[in-house]
């Protein structure tokens, strides 16, 4: 299964819980509209595969129940010139921070004060945990027309893998 997913605003190198969250609001749209096409729309309810962090409900398309797996390759549009991975001192950490924004939070990666509308219960996820990335690619370039220094614009191809086929990934064509 493939699918991409875009995000345009910030990505903060030392992205704290609020950050996150923004990002995983901005993403969640997206990944509700993919539970309503195939091959997740036969899944069933995302609902059914969430879990409670602080009494909040989050759902993920990659997760251990199937041997769910991902592969990402990642286009990070900015204002800088293209290159610099290695020597721009931040892209490391804001990876970081988009993998963290890409999985279902921990229990302190919930701002205290964040309350879901009733469109995010639950927030779909693309990971239940970032451990479950087999491969990142990224490519960097000149973001022409970025509305602030620290605004991305990132293209997000996902492919949908699984460690060993289960039932639930054959039910996904994986």
């Amino acid at each position: 299964m493939r699918f991409t997913l875009t995000y345009d605003g910030p990505l903060k190198p030392d992205g704290d819980a609020r950050h996150k969250m923004d990002i995983r609001r901005q993403l969640h749209r997206q990944l509700a509209e993919l539970w309503t096409h195939e091959p997740l729309r036969n899944m069933g309810n995302a609902a059914e595969h969430y879990e409670l962090v602080g009494g909040r409900g989050f759902t993920s398309v990659v997760h251990d129940a199937f041997k769910l797996r991902a592969e990402l390759d990642v286009l990070l549009l900015r204002e800088a010139a293209p290159g610099g991975i290695l020597s721009r001192a931040d892209i490391d950490n804001q990876l970081k921070t988009l993998f963290d924004a890409l999985s279902c939070p921990h229990l302190q990666q919930v701002p205290t004060d964040w309350q879901p509308d009733s469109a995010e219960q639950p927030l779909h996820c693309l990971l239940q945990d970032d451990r479950y990335i087999t491969r990142v690619n990224l490519e960097t370039e000149r973001w022409l027309d970025a509305p602030r220094p620290q605004y991305v614009r990132l293209f997000i191809r996902v492919r949908v893998t699984t460690a060993y086929p289960t039932f639930g990934s054959v039910a996904l064509g994986i």
